[in-house]
C-alpha cells in the first residue's frame, strides 16, 4: 500500500495532522478515566453486545445531532442508506441526491469537479458526520459514496445547531465507522466509458474481549467520461479504529487520504449552439472537447483526521466530542469557450461565425487550497419535570478555517472586445473550431504569469454556544432552540466581526394510528464581508427564517413512512434589486421560496417503493425565479427482491423528471427532462452480482442553461456492472 501514501507534503501541514493525532490519542484517557470513576470493573460479568444498525435511523453525529425518530421530528428529515445509493448505482455523491424531495442533486450536469446540489432551491454546506466538510470551490476532493453509511438532508435552516449556513438546509454525509458484526466486502465495477473501479471493505474486533475494532476501505477509479479526452481516475484510503473500553464509552478515529486525477467536464457550452442553434443553423456535439490535452486538468488532494467520542456518565448526563483537521489541495486548469450575453463573440456582424466556426476560448489556471480545524462539544441530560420528559442538549462549536486562491484568467484570448475580430497581439492561434475541434495551442507559462493574482488568505474563526430541549407529554413532542454565534473573517490584514443569535420552535403530535402532524420555524445567518458603500459600515450577515407545516405517517410496527410538507422561507439581507432606488444600504433586497413535498417510502411484502414529488415557487431579489432550480420534480423508484421463487434475484426500475428551469433571467429557460434508471442483480451465498443502467435511454439533454451566456451538458447513459464477494 506504500504507492497510495501521499508524497511531498509540507511540513506545516504534517505538523498539524501529527498535533491532531495527538489530540485525539491524548484525550482516550480521559474517557477511559471518566468511565472508570466509580464503577466496579469485573471482566467476569461483561456482556458482548451486537451493534445494531437502523436502516435510515438517525444518531448523535447525524444531522440532528440526536437520535430522536424521523416520526417524531419537526422537521423534514430525508435520509438515503448505503443499501439504497447501491441499488440505484450511484458513482458520486451527486448521483446520491436524484430520489430526494425538493433537492437538485445535478443542477449543472455531468461535473468532475464537485458535488453540487441545492435544497429548497438554495445552495447548501456540505457536512461529514455533524462536521462542515468543504469550504469555497474547488479546494477538495469529492466525498467517495463507498466510504459513506448514508446521506442525511436536513431541510430549511439549521444555525441553531450549526451556526452560520443556508436557509436551504445542510447536507451531513455519515462515515462508516468500525463495528463488532460487519460483512467484509471486495468488489469489482466495469462500466460504459471505460470505467474501472476496484474496492474493498474490511474490519472486525482486534482483541478477545472485543474492545478494539477497525475497519478499512480503499477505493481506486480508473475511468474516462462522456466527454472527449476527460478522464476521472482517483483512489481513497479510510482506515479507522474503535476503542470501547466499556459499553458507555466510544472513541472512534477515522483518517481519509484522497486523490484524483482528472479533467474538467463541465464545458461551459454557449447558448448559441446548445439551447439555440448556432448562427450558421448547427449545434454542438455535446460530447466533444473544448479544452486543450495538454494543458487542462482537475487534480485534488486532501487528508483528514476525525475524532468521534461518546460517552454516558449516568442515567441522565452523556456527552459527545467530534473533532477534524482537514487540509485541501487542488490545482485546476481549463479552457473553455467565451461567452457573454448568449452568443455576442461567437459570431461576426452579419451573423455568420467566425472563420467556419472558429471561437474564442477563455484559459484559466487556479492553485486553491484550504485547511480546517474544528470540535463540537456537547452535553446531554434527559430527565423528567412532572409530567414532561426533557432531552436537553447543549453545545460549544470552534471553527478556523482558511482558504487561499492564486489563480490567472486570459478571458477570450486574443479577442478585440470593440470588434468581435481576432486582435493584432494573438490573433485567433489560441481560438478552436467549435464544430470540428483541433487541439495543440494554448498560451505559454509567461502569459499567465502576467495576469496572475496573489489573492489574500482569509481566515474565518467562529465560536458558537447553543442550547435545545426536546420535551415530550403524552403524544406530544416539542422542541425549542437558541444559539448565538461569534464570527470573524479577516482577508488582507481586515478583520471583520458579525455576532447572529439563532432561534428554531417546533411541535408535533404522535397519533395512535401513525400520524404524526407537526409544525415548525427556523433561522439561519450567513456572514458577507466587506463594507456597505452606502453606510461605510461591514455588510450584516444574510438571515434567513422559514415556517414549515406537515404531517408524516407510519404505520405501527411498520418501516413504511409518509410525509407531506409545505413551507414557505425568507432570505433577507441581499444584495439591492436592480429596481431598488434611493435605498439606505446595500442589503434590502429579499427573496421568497414557497413550496410542497411529498415523499413515501413503502414497504409490501418483497416489493419496495419509493415516490418524492416536489414543487417550488421561487422569486428572486429582483423578481425573477432563481437560477437553474426547476418548479416542478418527480423521481420513483420501484423495488423487487423475491424471498421464495427467484430468492437472490433483485430489481429496480426508477423514472426521475425534472421541470424546466431559468437562468436568473425569465428570458432563458432550459426544458424539462426525464429519466429512467435499472438495477438487475442476483445474489447467491457469498456473491454479489448486479448490473446498473443509469439515463437507460441515452437521452441527450441540457441540465441549465444560465442568462451570463452559458449550458451545461446532462449526463449520458452509464451501464456498470459491479461483482462483489461478501465473507
Amino acid at each position: 500500500m506504500q504507492s497510495f501514501i501521499p508524497q511531498g507534503q509540507h511540513g506545516a501541514r504534517r505538523t498539524a495532522l501529527c498535533f491532531s493525532i495527538a489530540l485525539a490519542l491524548g484525550l482516550l484517557p480521559l474517557f477511559a478515566l471518566a468511565n472508570d470513576e466509580g464503577k466496579e470493573s469485573d471482566d467476569e460479568d461483561k456482556v458482548e453486545l451486537e451493534a445494531l444498525q437502523v436502516t435510515g435511523g438517525l444518531t448523535r453525529y447525524s444531522a440532528t445531532k440526536s437520535d430522536t425518530p424521523i416520526l417524531e421530528t419537526a422537521r423534514s428529515v430525508s435520509v438515503e442508506t448505503a443499501d439504497q445509493i447501491r441499488d440505484k448505482g450511484a458513482l458520486d455523491l451527486a448521483d446520491t441526491y436524484a430520489y430526494t424531495a425538493g433537492v437538485i442533486g445535478s443542477p449543472f450536469g455531468i461535473a468532475t469537479r464537485g458535488d453540487f446540489l441545492a435544497v429548497r432551491g438554495l445552495e447548501v454546506p456540505q457536512y461529514r458526520d455533524s462536521l462542515q466538510a468543504l469550504f469555497s470551490s474547488y479546494n477538495n476532493t469529492r466525498a467517495h459514496v463507498y466510504t459513506l453509511e448514508q446521506v442525511e438532508i436536513l431541510k430549511g435552516p439549521a444555525s441553531v445547531l450549526y451556526g452560520q449556513g443556508s436557509p436551504g438546509g445542510l447536507v451531513n454525509v455519515v462515515s462508516k465507522r468500525p463495528t463488532e458484526y460487519m460483512d467484509q466486502e471486495v468488489l469489482l465495477k466495469l462500466g460504459n466509458f471505460d470505467y474501472v473501479e476496484a474496492a474493498a471493505d474490511l474490519g472486525g474486533v482486534l482483541d478477545d474481549d472485543g474492545q478494539w475494532l477497525y475497519r478499512f476501505i480503499g477505493v481506486v477509479r480508473d475511468s474516462d467520461t462522456q466527454i472527449d479526452f476527460v478522464h476521472d481516475d482517483g483512489w481513497v484510503i479510510a482506515p479507522s479504529i474503535t476503542y470501547r473500553p466499556t459499553i458507555d464509552t466510544n472513541i472512534t478515529l477515522l483518517a481519509n487520504f484522497q486523490e484524483t486525477d482528472s479533467d474538467t467536464a463541465s464545458q461551459f457550452l454557449p447558448i448559441a449552439g446548445t439551447l439555440r442553434p448556432a448562427p450558421n443553423g448547427e449545434r454542438f456535439d455535446f460530447d466533444n472537447y473544448y479544452g486543450e490535452p495538454g494543458f487542462n486538468r482537475y487534480d485534488t488532494e486532501t487528508q483528514s483526521i476525525t475524532l468521534l467520542a461518546d460517552h454516558v456518565f449516568n442515567e441522565v448526563w452523556s456527552g459527545e466530542l467530534t473533532a477534524r483537521y482537514t487540509h485541501g489541495e487542488a490545482d485546476y486548469r481549463q479552457a473553455w469557450i467565451s461567452f457573454t450575453g448568449g452568443d455576442r463573440y461567437i459570431r461576426n456582424a452579419d451573423g455568420s461565425l467566425y472563420r467556419d466556426g472558429f471561437v474564442p476560448r477563455t484559459f484559466y489556471q487556479s492553485d486553491a487550497d484550504s485547511d480546517q480545524f474544528a470540535t463540537d462539544t456537547r452535553v446531554r441530560a434527559k430527565f423528567s419535570t412532572g409530567a414532561f420528559d426533557h432531552e436537553v442538549l447543549a453545545g460549544f462549536q470552534y471553527q478556523d478555517v482558511s482558504t487561499d486562491n492564486d489563480f490567472s484568467s486570459l478571458y477570450a484570448l486574443g479577442l478585440d472586445l470593440t470588434t468581435g475580430q481576432p486582435n493584432a497581439i494573438f490573433g485567433d492561434r489560441f481560438w478552436i473550431n467549435a464544430f470540428d475541434p483541433q487541439y495543440g495551442s494554448f498560451p505559454d507559462q509567461s502569459i499567465f504569469d502576467l495576469a496572475f493574482v496573489d489573492s489574500p488568505e482569509a481566515v474565518t474563526k467562529d465560536y458558537g454556544l447553543y442550547l435545545s430541549d426536546q420535551i415530550a407529554i403524552d403524544n406530544w413532542r416539542f422542541t425549542a432552540g437558541l444559539r448565538a454565534d461569534w464570527v470573524s473573517t479577516r482577508v488582507n490584514g481586515r478583520t471583520q466581526k458579525d455576532d447572529a443569535v439563532s432561534f428554531s420552535l417546533g411541535a408535533l403530535y404522535r397519533f395512535d394510528s401513525g400520524f404524526a402532524p407537526y409544525v415548525s420555524y427556523s433561522e439561519s445567518f450567513d456572514p458577507v464581508a466587506g463594507i456597505d458603500t452606502i453606510t461605510q459600515e461591514a455588510l450584516k450577515p444574510q438571515r434567513g427564517r422559514q415556517y414549515e407545516v406537515g404531517i408524516k405517517y407510519q404505520p405501527d410496527g411498520k418501516q413504511s413512512q409518509i410525509t407531506i410538507a409545505a413551507f414557505d422561507i425568507e432570505q433577507s439581507n441581499l444584495p439591492n434589486p436592480n429596481s431598488a432606488v434611493g435605498t439606505v444600504s446595500q442589503q434590502e433586497g429579499v427573496a421568497e421560496i414557497q413550496g410542497i413535498e411529498l415523499e413515501a417510502a413503502l414497504y409490501v411484502d418483497d416489493f419496495s417503493f419509493e415516490g418524492n414529488i416536489s414543487h417550488l415557487d421561487t422569486e428572486s431579489a429582483d423578481g425573477f425565479r432563481f437560477a437553474s432550480i426547476p418548479a416542478t420534480q418527480a423521481s420513483f423508484w420501484l423495488g423487487w427482491r423475491p424471498t421464495e421463487v427467484l430468492a437472490g434475484f433483485k430489481m429496480g426500475v426508477g423514472v426521475r423528471y425534472v421541470g424546466a428551469n431559468y437562468g436568473g433571467l425569465d428570458t432563458v429557460r432550459t426544458p424539462s427532462y426525464t429519466l429512467g434508471d435499472l438495477l438487475i442483480g442476483y445474489e447467491y451465498e457469498d456473491w454479489d452480482l448486479s448490473v446498473n443502467f443509469r439515463n437507460i435511454t441515452d437521452k441527450k439533454y441540457l441540465s441549465t442553461c444560465l442568462a451570463r451566456g452559458d449550458c451545461f451538458v446532462g449526463e449520458r447513459r452509464s451501464v456498470v456492472g459491479t461483482l462483489a464477494y461478501r465473507f
